[in-house]
């Protein structure tokens, strides 16, 4: 009994330093459909609910294709697939929007539970859900019509924030909303993705039949790199193994989140009693966690970084974004270049061209690598060149755009005529694209 008691006082103990570590810390899980049916979900709740009473931030992100699955074949509805995606009729839509209530409905149920002599007793739990979603249509692809399929346009980070911080669990399923009022079904998984990536969180939980990824001796590999998380990824792809489906969409979007800023991310089992406490509150984990291959930094650009930054710029040159520039002129201004440098990589670019007599500057050329959209390097390079502008004793900053209006405007820009510019700007203005001119002012 004694060694049993000491056994118990160790191993908490050790778990004091990751309860440190965790609180005020923002995590968000992914609880798919299967887990919900599992005899394991009341202690995954349970554990849920500890996090939640440790102090942690909380987001929960629910899938729900087998109950809607089950739910259509009960009614002698077909569901149709294409790349892994549902093709979502109306019928199907309202259908949808019905399970996912009942959904919604038993976890807040769940979480409001607090019997004596059971994990939940005295847990005092808030669970809030809302359009925090910003969804738009997929459309047509390669021929196929998705209808009511959509994906995630826009995460309200800032609303979801603020019911984190007043110690709320925010509740999260696979319906987004479209400004004109429609709904969407979207991938559950992708919508944990996006929101992790919205919120930079601390970590992104991805629940799963397997406790991680083994290795060809079949190991338990504990920890993968983005960088290898992706190679296998293509892999999976190529090999087309259906066994392996949901777990190669699961890491291609971990490994995505972790590249946009997510700290980490963790592939655990639903089916594993306390598998979500023993990877979190253990030195070696009980599944697999994802980190970054390496870390960024912004810096001036040098001569060397000429044939990188053609190399990012070229597809917005093609699509009209922005003007062409030959590798001459490219190299013949590159002290005007700042870049995001990511494992050697070049991922991001802009540049800062002072008109000090006006106290202004133009950012021209702001560019990000298609895989780190949405990752926050636009506004990071925005802001070092704000910095750069006000140690050159400028005070406000302009921009020239005929596609990307709308970024510079939820950014502080305002739209002003083109006879506000610097008169040396003036007589550059190419009228045949017909810029439109955006004005900051810097503080």
């Amino acid at each position: 009994m004694i060694a049993n008691n000491q056994e118990y006082v160790n191993g908490f103990r050790h778990s004091a330093p990751y309860i440190h570590a965790h609180r005020g810390k923002t995590f968000v899980i992914y609880l798919p459909s299967e887990a919900m049916a599992h005899v394991e979900f009341a202690n995954t709740v349970h554990d849920i609910n500890l996090l939640n009473s440790m102090g942690v931030r909380l987001v929960l992100v629910h899938g729900s294709r087998v109950q809607i699955d089950q739910e259509l074949q009960q009614r002698k509805i077909k569901s149709q697939f294409h790349a892994g995606l549902r093709i979502t009729e109306i019928k199907q839509l309202m259908i949808i929007q019905a399970v996912v209530g009942c959904q919604v409905s038993q976890l807040e149920a769940r979480f409001s539970m607090g019997l004596a002599n059971s994990p939940m007793q005295g847990s005092r739990i808030r669970t809030v859900r809302g359009n925090y979603i910003t969804a738009r249509p997929i459309g047509v692809k390669n021929g196929i019509d998705y209808a009511y399929t959509g994906t995630v346009r826009r995460v309200d980070e800032v609303a979801i924030k603020a019911h984190l911080v007043q110690g709320n669990l925010v509740l999260m399923s696979c319906l987004g909303y479209s400004p004109t009022g429609e709904t969407f079904n979207l991938a559950a998984d992708q919508v944990a993705g996006a929101v992790a990536s919205a919120l930079q969180a601390d970590k992104l939980i991805f629940f799963g039949p397997d406790d991680g990824l083994v290795n060809a001796c079949g190991e338990r590999v504990t920890e993968l790199l983005t960088g290898a998380a992706h190679k296998l990824v293509r892999q999976y792809q190529e090999q087309s193994h259906g066994e392996k489906a949901n777990l190669h969409m699961h890491l291609d979007v971990l490994a995505h989140a972790v590249d946009a800023g997510v700290s980490r991310g963790h592939l655990i089992s639903y089916q594993i009693n306390g598998a979500l406490l023993s990877e979190l509150f253990s030195r070696d984990g009980f599944g697999t966690m994802l980190i970054r291959e390496s870390y960024e930094k912004i810096r001036c650009a040098t001569i060397d970084d000429a044939a990188s930054i053609l190399v990012l710029i070229e597809p917005l040159e093609q699509n009209g974004v922005l003007v062409r520039r030959s590798r001459e002129l490219l190299e013949s201004e590159i002290h005007h270049f700042s870049v995001i440098q990511r494992d050697g990589a070049i991922i991001a670019c802009a540049a800062l061209y002072p008109f000090a007599n006006e106290h202004q500057g133009e950012l021209a050329c702001l560019a990000v690598a298609a895989d780190y959209r949405g990752s926050h390097c636009g506004e990071r390079l925005l802001k070092h060149i704000e910095q750069q502008c006000q140690q050159l004793g400028l005070t406000s900053l302009f921009v020239l755009t005929t596609q990307t209006a709308h970024w510079f405007i939820e950014h502080g820009f305002i739209n002003l005529p083109v006879a506000d510019l610097p008169v040396e700007r003036q007589s550059l203005y190419n009228l045949q694209r017909n810029s439109k001119v955006f004005f900051k002012l810097l503080r």
